[in-house]
């Protein structure tokens, strides 16, 4: 198995970014309404059902499989702190992509700067010229598109928390992942990360979506959220990180936003609500997006090329 992710760990890695793409649409009104709970806290209760369902399979593998290696307290206490950061990542993911989905998964880019400024920080690593550069260049092209779109602010902020908190702790888990089993390490961070929003959703006082009533639709792209596109990928994204570096998991997760719109594009013309979100942006921010992304990849395969010569 560990030949297999050397061998081919940029193409699997590609991969779950493409599955990856479907997770902000999933998460769109669209596909999972949770038209029973309160608009308030939908996004929240998205996140709990998510986690729970990750967490049980997780569970469920490791236990048929035995993968039962002992961790120490200290590292446990921050494996758990870990997870709380991702389910709230994942609120605030979910929060900005239920306000315009497009928005959501561009503003995913940003985690390209943050990466570039923690890793040095928590792992002690030089600092890359180069990372600040492109990091620069897409938190002005944020810019430039959340002037010509200024009303759907609230989607960039949200946006661009979550992106930050999704830099945090994969830079963190780069920490683990060489001495702790992936599917143990997402398997606790799945547990502590659902604890977390489930006092979040009791302190709120929407004790309904502990009665899970999920109609049969929402379940189903639940399952398909929760199992393919978070189970599966976060195991495997989480493996391949003892092959590569933070920053490149980040910058092959930066392609996320151009399967994600281009799986909108295609699926609008069955969802209005997608559609809708679609149109209320303009050239502007599609022709700023486009080169954002371009110009991003193209620089960091640029830099790359020119460190290896």
């Amino acid at each position: 198995m560990n030949q297999l992710f050397i061998k081919y760990k940029f193409l699997i890695l590609h991969l779950m970014v493409i599955i990856l793409g479907f997770t902000g649409i999933l998460g769109n009104s669209s596909f999972i309404s949770l038209n029973n709970l309160d608009p308030t806290i939908q996004s929240s209760a998205l996140v709990f059902y998510r986690m729970l369902i990750t967490s049980l399979v997780l569970y469920f593998f490791i236990y048929f499989t035995k993968n039962r290696k002992t961790i120490n307290l200290k590292s446990f206490i921050e494996i758990v702190c870990i997870g709380f950061i991702i389910g709230l990542h994942w609120i605030f993911f979910f929060e900005s992509v239920r306000t315009n989905t497009v928005i959501g998964v561009i503003c995913l880019s940003t985690s390209s700067l943050f990466t570039a400024i923690l890793e040095p920080l928590i792992l002690k690593r030089k600092i890359s010229k180069h990372e600040i550069i492109l990091g620069c260049i897409i938190i002005l092209s944020i810019c430039v598109m959340w002037w010509n779109t200024f009303e759907l602010g609230k989607a960039y902020i949200y946006g661009i928390i979550s992106s930050f908190l999704a830099a945090l702790f994969t830079v963190l888990n780069a920490k683990y992942v060489n001495d702790i089993p992936a599917t143990r390490l997402c398997t606790i961070e799945m547990f502590s990360g659902t604890s977390l929003v489930a006092i979040y959703i009791l302190i709120s006082g929407h004790t309904e979506v502990f009665l899970f009533d999920i109609n049969n639709t929402d379940l189903f792209y639940l399952l398909i959220l929760s199992i393919i596109c978070t189970a599966m990928v976060f195991v495997l994204m989480t493996e391949i990180m003892k092959y590569i570096s933070p920053y490149t998991l980040v910058m092959a997760v930066n392609l996320e936003p151009v399967y994600s719109v281009i799986l909108c594009f295609l699926l609008a013309s069955n969802f209005p609500t997608l559609k809708e979100e679609i149109k209320s942006l303009n050239v502007i921010f599609y022709f700023t997006a486009s080169m954002m992304i371009i110009t991003t990849i193209y620089l960091n395969y640029y830099f790359k090329k020119d460190n290896k010569s």
